[in-house]
């Protein structure tokens, strides 16, 4: 999946002659604290609803004229799109603004239309089960896991690694498509793997969906 597949046109840019009251109407408006600010086809930067705050500016003041700080994150919509979360993660962002290969303003990236894309690009929908392990991150083996659950007659639709903190440990989250995990299960256990949690698919997608639900509720406050 790549940056492009991300972009969503739900959040318009200003434009370099919008006002400061303007940019804090769409923040509210879009629920979101950053926007893109161009000239044209431009790039000039990105604005933080922190700085528009600012006692000293004046809501009719237009943007260009403020001397406001604007930010410069890059990302461009050929890279993939764990750059761009890593990015939006890193730096606090609720937009990413993203260029094209001529470093032109191509759209941009909410923490919202990230969330939805990923849905699908995880298989969430998919009927299935989960299994979540626990090992050190030297005996992490992709071949060897794929190779027990396709052994047992299903298939790895999805699959997701994670650092415990303060440890040399990893968490592996796989989806498989066979919702009877009994026999990969037993396999796991076989080979003295540690299997912190599994669910079977209803219990599961009850319990993410109904968080994810929550999650896009309070974004459409």
């Amino acid at each position: 999946m790549l940056v492009a597949d991300l972009i969503t046109d739900e959040v318009p840019p200003l434009k370099n002659t919008d006002t400061i009251d303007q940019a804090l109407h769409w923040m509210e408006e879009f629920k979101v604290t950053h926007l893109a600010v161009t000239k044209g086809k431009e790039f000039l930067g990105l604005v933080a609803e922190s700085d528009l705050l600012d006692a000293n500016r004046r809501p009719e003041e237009e943007i260009e004229q403020s001397k406001l700080h604007l930010l410069r994150p890059v990302i461009h919509q050929a890279q993939h799109a764990y750059d761009a979360l890593k990015l939006m993660a890193a730096m606090n962002l609720t937009l990413l603004p993203v260029l094209d290969d001529k470093d032109q303003f191509a759209g941009s990236i909410t923490y919202k239309s990230a969330l939805e894309k990923f849905t699908g690009f995880s298989a969430i929908q998919e009927p299935g089960g989960i299994i979540e392990l626990e090992m050190p991150k030297a005996d992490y083996s992709l071949v060897q896991i794929a190779g027990i659950i396709e052994g047992n007659d299903a298939k790895v639709l999805s699959l997701y690694v994670a650092s415990v903190t303060d440890s040399n440990m990893i968490e592996v989250t796989i989806k498989v498509n066979n919702e009877d995990l009994t026999r990969i299960l037993q396999t796991f256990n076989r080979y003295a793997y540690r299997v912190k949690a599994s669910y079977h698919q209803s219990e599961f997608e009850d319990d993410l969906k109904g968080k994810f639900n929550e999650f896009m509720r309070f974004l459409n406050i």
